[in-house]
C-alpha cells in the first residue's frame, strides 16, 4: 500500500504531461491536468475532490462567489453542487504542479465535459463575481457584464457586495 502511495504522488507531482495526453481538453505546456471525483461543495467556488485516494481541495480559478453568510450564498453553493456533486470533472491549473492559493488550494477552471466549464456557469448564472484581482481574463469580464445586465442571479439584488468587500 505504502509504494502505491508513492507511485500515486510520484505520478501526480511529475506525470503531468503524460497525463495531458489523455484529455481533449485545452492544453498548454506547463499545465497540471487530472480527473478527480468531485465529494464535496464547499461553497460556491470551492470543491473537493478525489484523485484517486487522495483528497484535493479546488477553488474555482477566475471567480469570487458570495460567502455562506451573503445573500446568494447558500444559492452559489448549492448551484456549484448540482453542476458537479458526484460526478467525475476535469481540473486543468496553471504549471507542471498547478497553481495553489495562500491557503493550500490548488486553483484551476474545471470541466465537466469539453464544452462545459463550471467556473463560467457560475458567471452566467449570475452566482459569482469575475475575481479581476486575481484575472484579466476577457472572457470571463464579459460574462459577469452579460449576467449584470440581465439582472441574474446575484445581480438582481439592488445592492449586490462582492465577496472581498464583505470579508474585509
Amino acid at each position: 500500500m505504502k509504494r502505491k502511495s508513492i507511485i500515486l504522488l510520484t505520478l501526480f507531482f511529475f506525470g503531468t504531461s503524460f497525463l495531458t495526453a489523455f484529455f481533449d481538453y485545452p492544453t498548454q505546456l506547463n499545465q497540471l491536468v487530472l480527473k478527480v471525483k468531485i465529494i464535496g461543495v464547499k461553497d460556491g467556488d470551492t470543491v473537493e475532490g478525489l484523485y484517486y485516494q487522495l483528497p484535493i481541495v479546488i477553488r474555482l480559478e477566475h471567480i469570487d462567489a458570495p460567502e455562506k453568510k451573503q445573500p446568494f450564498g447558500t444559492v452559489s453553493k448549492q448551484k456549484l453542487s448540482s453542476l458537479a456533486f458526484g460526478k467525475t470533472v476535469t481540473i486543468i491549473s496553471k504549471g507542471k504542479k498547478g497553481n495553489y492559493d495562500r491557503n493550500g488550494r490548488l486553483i484551476a477552471e474545471i470541466y465537466l465535459n469539453e464544452k462545459t466549464c463550471l467556473n463560467k456557469e457560475m458567471l452566467k448564472t449570475g452566482l459569482a463575481w469575475h475575481y479581476k484581482k486575481y484575472s484579466t481574463n476577457t472572457e470571463y469580464a464579459q460574462l459577469e457584464n452579460t449576467a449584470r445586465k440581465n439582472k441574474t442571479g446575484l445581480w438582481n439584488d439592488k445592492n449586490p457586495i462582492a465577496p472581498w468587500s464583505f470579508r474585509k
